[in-house]
């Protein structure tokens, strides 16, 4: 995977404040262009939408009491983020709540600025607030070249596993899925799909993340100790919940997760409905579970020779 490379500089503050922001000085050597390019935001049900980029994906939730997003993106993704807001006809100012799905700098870089500019309640699970607070800098992997720093966000408000964040009617649950970073989280909520019988509801599945680089350690060696203490106890427990949950729409933090430039190629013939996807979400958990299984044991017998 491509990431962006940059060289920082923050003010350390616990205010995400203006002079954060302007202090906050990115300079870009390489970006996956997936990640900032832009598609036309759309519809998946009657209170969700779609206003992320091609892979970074990013949701509005649309209550009568103001809204709320999912994912911040990038630091860079603030302007993309709005203007699909806005072209779908909302207000950015109405966005009163940010979630997250993990607290890397792909989902969480650009928090800072939409908190200033929309005062959002920023509420992130437990195992990722650190991170959050510190713009990236006590992930247990740091420093690395996977793990970039952003402008730090103040928590508002610590999630819990299965913990409910509910707005205008609209609740939606927090499910600890962690071990791709200590707090990484899957959404789920329902909602009517347009176009199908009036009274119907979907399970409505947003996965946070299942994955792991190179670097991840699961078993402690003479050399490395593991990435952090719990890690292979949080990954069994996600691969545990995730095959619980009911899912007829599947999404994800990233749209290849949910095979997302495929089914938009389909969504102006069949619209919304080409997201359920239940077979699709559990192969995915299914080959998630595999690879973590496999390296698991890889590392395990190696440890052992």
């Amino acid at each position: 995977m491509i990431r962006i490379i940059a060289i920082t500089r923050f003010i350390p503050s616990s205010l995400f404040c203006l002079s954060l922001l302007l202090f906050f000085h990115p300079v870009f050597a390489q970006v996956d262009p997936s990640w900032t390019t832009p598609v036309k935001p759309f519809q998946i049900a009657d209170n969700l939408y779609y206003v992320g980029s091609q892979e970074l994906a990013s949701y509005l939730v649309v209550t009568p009491k103001g809204d709320i997003l999912i994912n911040a993106n990038l630091n860079v993704s603030p302007p993309q983020i709005k203007a699909s807001v806005e072209k779908l006809g909302f207000q950015w100012r109405d966005i009163k709540i940010l979630l997250n799905s993990q607290a890397h700098d792909d989902h969480m870089g650009g928090a800072a600025q939409i908190i200033h500019e929309t005062h959002a309640k920023n509420m992130v699970m437990d195992g990722d607030v650190n991170d959050v607070e510190s713009g990236g800098r006590t992930n247990f992997l740091s420093p690395s070249p996977n793990i970039h720093p952003y402008a730090p966000a103040h928590v508002d408000r610590v999630l819990h596993d299965r913990g409910v964040v509910s707005l205008g009617g609209v609740t939606l649950t927090a499910h600890k899925t962690a071990g791709h970073t200590r707090g990484c989280t899957t959404w789920t909520m329902q909602s009517h799909i347009p176009g199908e019988p009036t009274g119907t509801t979907r399970n409505v599945v947003i996965v946070g993340g299942t994955g792991f680089w190179s670097e991840y350690r699961f078993v402690a060696t003479s050399a490395h100790p593991v990435s952090y203490p719990g890690i292979v106890q949080d990954f069994q427990h996600t691969f545990t919940e995730l095959p619980r949950l009911n899912c007829d729409v599947f999404l994800g933090a990233h749209g290849a997760y949910f095979g997302l430039q495929q089914k938009l190629r389909l969504y102006s013939k069949n619209g919304p409905r080409v997201f359920i996807d239940p077979d699709g979400y559990k192969q995915f958990v299914s080959r998630s579970q595999k690879k973590f299984t496999t390296e698991l044991n890889k590392q395990r017998l190696a440890a052992a020779n």
